[in-house]
């Protein structure tokens, strides 16, 4: 089974070898001889001498010895380059009668590929004892049988050649007969018995004799027959075949028991001198075990099956002797066809099964040889693997083939080849061997990791907790086994302000993202950075994507008052003349929120009134207004408080407190305070001093203004001598501008303030509002 492996590892391969046949074939023929049956491992030759090389290169190369029929009759020393003997060698086994026996064989190196043409001759020796087919031969001679007439005898058959074979044949001593030794045309010398006078059947009915067979071996070897001679009545006529050589062709696959061919001889004796008996004359072994031929018809029929690859011919001597003991001769020649009965063999010498995807063009896969044991087109042979594959077949020497690779294999896109190789030989029917081969492509690290996406946005809503799986990125490899493993790493930023680091982390595993603490879209709305994949190859390959983190806004954050501040050390007092009209501006509530989206929108309402129905707050923009006219009636003293709620989920809201105090005009800022209603009246004293110090401020406030607005009348004065300084228009204070964005002030507010030339007070004129657009309207007031 082991010799069969190594001979079934010998491969195809189609174009190249009448290029190649000069670098891959040593032109000088090897000729050994060893005689037969010499011990096993006997030494045969040093094919390091012949071929003038070295034992490294022997090992190194992989050489090997085959045979044309695939079997390890030597074997080849990989240490010392000695061929010795593998088995003992028998030369009619190998041979038969073939002389020379001569064994073909090849050394085949490898790395690079050569092969070495080599023959061993098998000598023989004498092992074996000449043989006589019939010990015991019954030979009828008439009695008239003139002297000097011969006799065929048998042949001794002697396994040995040349020599060692059949040399001479005696007989014993006797008055009557001697030996003459004649040859055949094949070379085979077979004895006739010749008379040296007549018989007398009265004297001497029956003449025993010896006849023996010597070969010409050292010493020489023998065979006895005993030859009975009965001496017979006087038959003067011998049979006669009707030709001295017949030729017959016969296919090999005629079965058992087939009529090959009928011969015949006529005797022109009668009664039992002319009844006629056929049989075979001095034939071999092969004739004898294949054939049988019937004494009566002379009918020849097949008793085995014939085979071409084994013997293309056959010589059958026959004879036909008559009662009276005379023969005739003759000879059939028999011709055996060939015909297609044998598929042809494969037979692998070098198969590599893993091929690397990066390997050079034309690696060898596999070498082997291919035969066909048949003739002719039977035996002519087409070899070929399936189309479409990036394998080639290359003729290296005599029916040696190459099976290398086209071009550079891609594990990626195919990992496995199921390659058939198909033997065809061209006779009728064709018979056809397949053989089939599994390539497996191993895999190197040639494809870095791919990400799913180039870049990923994740939504992570604000105050989330910490270790919170905010996502995952996800890469592929397109390698196998370790080439394919990815590690994820989070890349270093190129904003030096942004602490990765502190804010998000990976899992080198599986590529989830974590936020390491809990994010404040207030403080970071978004923020962008690079993870990386890394494959375990070597060299290590990676690739990156862009990861972007949008933080959605949570509502967290209370609308915050601006205006009217809330941490100032005196409340602040809005004063409305008595004769505002209905929607007269009061005021405006300034709010933001640092929340976005509709978490920062803003609506106002007002929550609580000294007298409802008087003051009513917009809903959108915080300014407080005059619901109505004002009568003497009213109080003097309001407070109202305002609620401003954003439109988050759930909603938050702050509130500030407004106070009103209504004055019939600016030259008497200091009121005196209307009875307060039975409920503030019953205060207690804490809130009587907050009352009085507001008023204290508000009255310094006032005379401050007036203090200003005279200045700059005198100013003009000196300017136009005009009975009535106009004052420069003036915006209020920067807490009342408006703050775009926030859903607050919408307009901004001037007022002109007139003083008249000559007054005794200090008597102040309210006019339009500068923005023609405002509805509400103020009345001249002393």
């Amino acid at each position: 089974m082991y010799n069969y492996k190594i001979a079934q590892q010998i491969r195809q391969v189609l174009l190249s070898f009448v290029l190649l046949g000069g670098s891959l074939v040593c032109s000088e023929t090897w000729r050994y001889s060893v005689a037969e049956e010499m011990e096993i491992g006997s030494f045969i030759a040093n094919v390091i001498k012949d071929m003038d090389s070295s034992v490294e290169d022997l090992a190194a190369r992989r050489a090997r010895v085959i045979f044309d029929d695939y079997k390890p009759y030597l074997r080849l020393e990989q240490q010392t380059g000695n061929l010795v003997l593998n088995e003992q060698l028998d030369r009619e086994a190998l041979c038969d009668i073939t002389e020379p026996c001569i064994l073909h064989f090849q050394v085949l190196f490898e790395n690079p590929l050569q092969f070495f043409r080599a023959e061993l001759l098998i000598k023989d020796i004498n092992d074996h004892t000449p043989m006589f087919l019939d010990e015991h031969i019954l030979l009828k001679v008439s009695e008239g049988t003139t002297p000097g007439t011969s006799f065929q005898m048998d042949s001794a058959q002697d396994l040995d050649v040349g020599r060692n074979g059949v040399q001479t044949y005696t007989v014993s001593a006797n008055p009557y007969f001697h030996l003459n030794i004649q040859e055949s045309v094949e070379g085979r010398k077979y004895p006739e018995l010749v008379i040296d006078q007549s018989l007398d059947r009265e004297k001497e009915p029956e003449i025993i004799l010896t006849l023996t067979a010597l070969d010409g071996g050292s010493p020489p070897r023998s065979g006895t027959s005993l030859i009975q001679v009965v001496v017979l009545d006087i038959n003067d006529n011998a049979p006669e075949f009707e030709r001295p050589v017949y030729e017959v062709q016969v296919p090999e696959n005629s079965p058992v028991g087939s009529l090959i061919i009928t011969v015949s001889a006529t005797d022109l004796d009668a009664g039992i001198n002319g009844e006629l008996s056929y049989s075979f004359s001095h034939i071999d072994r092969d004739v004898r075990k294949t054939f049988e031929i019937h004494p009566i018809s002379g009918n020849i029929h097949l008793k085995t099956i014939l085979d071409f690859e084994i013997i293309q011919s056959y010589t059958i001597n026959i004879q036909a002797i008559d009662g009276g003991g005379l023969s005739g001769k003759s000879v059939i020649i028999v011709q055996v066809v060939d015909v297609n009965d044998n598929p042809p063999e494969i037979a692998m010498t070098s198969l590599t099964g893993l091929i690397p995807e990066n390997s050079s063009p034309e690696m060898v896969v596999a070498v082997f040889s291919i035969r066909d044991k048949d003739s002719g087109d039977n035996g002519r042979m087409i070899c070929s693997i399936q189309d479409n594959l990036p394998f080639l077949l290359k003729p290296t020497f005599k029916n040696f083939y190459t099976l290398v690779t086209e071009h550079p294999l891609d594990r990626e896109i195919r990992m496995e080849y199921n390659l058939t190789i198909t033997i065809t030989d061209l006779g009728t029917p064709r018979l056809k061997t397949t053989h089939n081969i599994t390539v497996v492509v191993s895999d190197i690290n040639d494809n870095a990791p791919a990400f799913s996406q180039t870049s990923y946005t994740l939504l992570v809503r604000e105050n989330n907790s910490p270790a919170l799986q905010i996502g995952s990125v996800s890469a592929t490899d397109r390698d196998s086994g370790t080439n394919a493993q990815i590690t994820y790493s989070l890349l270093p930023t190129q904003d030096p302000h942004l602490p990765l680091a502190s804010l998000v982390s990976i899992n080198t595993d599986n590529g989830q993202l974590f936020a390491l603490r809990a994010l404040d879209f207030e403080a970071l709305q978004a923020f962008e950075f690079h993870v990386g994949a890394t494959d375990q190859g070597s060299p290590a390959l990676s690739s990156q994507a862009l990861v972007r983190v949008v933080v959605l806004d949570d509502n967290d954050n209370p609308p915050f008052v601006l205006y009217p501040m809330q941490n100032a050390s005196a409340p602040c007092t809005e004063l409305v003349p008595r004769a505002a009209e209905q929607g007269y501006l009061v005021t405006k509530v300034v709010a933001v929120d640092r929340d976005s989206g509709q978490n920062a929108w803003l609506s106002y309402q007002l929550l609580k009134a000294t007298e409802p129905g008087l003051f009513g707050v917009w809903a959108h923009n915080g300014e407080v207004r005059t619901t109505r006219l004002l009568s003497e009636r009213d109080a003097a003293r309001h407070r109202l408080v305002v609620l401003v709620k954003d439109n988050g989920e759930p909603p938050l809201s702050a509130s500030v407190t407004l106070h009103v105090l209504l004055v019939d005009g600016f030259s008497q800022p200091y009121l005196p305070l209307p009875e307060v209603a039975p409920e503030r009246a019953q205060g207690d004293s804490l809130t009587v001093y907050l009352v009085i110090a507001l008023a204290s401020v508000s009255s310094l406030f006032l005379f401050s203004v007036l203090v200003f607005v005279v200045v700059r009348l005198c100013r003009r004065r000196r300017a136009a001598p005009l009975g009535v300084y106009s004052v420069a228009e003036g915006h209020f204070p920067g807490h009342l501008v408006d703050v775009s964005g926030t859903g607050t002030l919408s307009q901004s507010y001037q007022y002109e303030v007139c003083l008249k030339e000559g007054s005794g007070t200090s008597e102040f004129k309210f006019l339009k509002s500068i923005n023609h657009n405002h509805q509400g309207t103020v009345n001249d007031t002393e």
